[in-house]
């Protein structure tokens, strides 16, 4: 079976290289025409060639904009005749967007799976993301052989929305842990405690976690090259407050984070990875 995928930054290429290096034919669309190039795979000159040529197409976009854009863009995705088709959304949306993202490709009569994914590129060149669905359980059943070459563990909450809700909310733990783990770290060296020590010593004790495991030797060598952005985290952020707003609920811990990483936005490191906030407090 042909995948067709558009999205092809950090992670995004990082899920396709994956899959075509479990036997997946990939062919793909991008903004960029260099991303396409760089990576070396089939393409198609349009979304709407793309889905035509592939029963799946899977997205990895960096915002519901970018989504919108794609499925309504002259030659977009819902420009073609859907029926038939799967799309599967592997992007961070807004949570009211995706619910729009659902009833157009419906309406088209396509298959739309909302699907975010925990885990940045290094999991996802290891087939050992975690992906969140939410759609029709037959549409999820479907792809569940595809999912499970990028996952090692699968959910289906099944409402529309949910999953967009559920990424927002693992997001604040994401963030808060990586601002907390950088804060100690920048305490602890200012004590005179060398860091490489310090970070085993978190990692035995209170900062045992996958952000810790996945960030130690960047904060050792203060390697900030991206995996999952400063930019990214304060959009989701911004979800984030917006789904409380909406629910009429405070944000205590989510809103002093959601400022840390707007202040690295307002600094010109919004493209450094999130790790990069240890930074504000060196």
């Amino acid at each position: 079976m042909k995948i067709g995928f558009i999205g092809l930054g950090n992670l995004g290429s990082a899920i396709a290289k994956r899959l075509v290096s479990v036997g997946e034919e990939v062919i793909v669309w991008n903004r960029s025409p260099e991303k396409v190039e760089k990576l070396g795979l089939p393409s198609q000159p349009t979304p709407k060639a793309l889905v035509q040529t592939c029963d799946v197409v899977m997205m990895c976009l960096f915002d519901s904009k970018g989504v919108h854009n794609v499925l309504s863009m002259e030659e977009g995705l819902l420009s073609a005749d859907l029926k038939g088709k799967t799309i599967i959304d592997l992007s961070t949306n807004h949570f009211n967007d995706v619910l729009t993202f659902h009833t157009l490709i419906e309406a088209k009569g396509g298959n739309y799976l909302e699907s975010p994914v925990l885990g940045s590129v290094v999991p996802a060149s290891k087939g050992e993301l975690t992906i969140v669905s939410a759609g029709k359980e037959e549409v999820f059943l479907t792809c569940k052989p595809i999912l499970e070459k990028l996952a090692t563990t699968l959910f289906n909450l099944k409402v529309p929305g949910m999953a967009s809700k559920m990424k927002l909310i693992n997001n604040l733990c994401l963030g808060s842990f990586m601002a907390t783990i950088a804060e100690c770290t920048a305490l602890g060296v200012a004590c005179g405690i060398d860091k490489t020590e310090l970070l085993d010593i978190l990692g035995a004790g209170g900062g045992k976690s996958l952000v810790l495991t996945a960030k130690t030797q960047k904060l050792i060598n203060e390697d900030f090259s991206p995996h999952f952005s400063n930019a990214a985290i304060n959009k989701d952020l911004h979800c984030l407050q917006d789904l409380a707003y909406n629910m009429n609920r405070p944000l205590y811990t989510a809103s002093v984070v959601k400022e840390l990483y707007s202040k690295m936005k307002e600094l010109g490191k919004g493209e450094e990875d999130f790790c990069s906030i240890y930074q504000l407090f060196k």
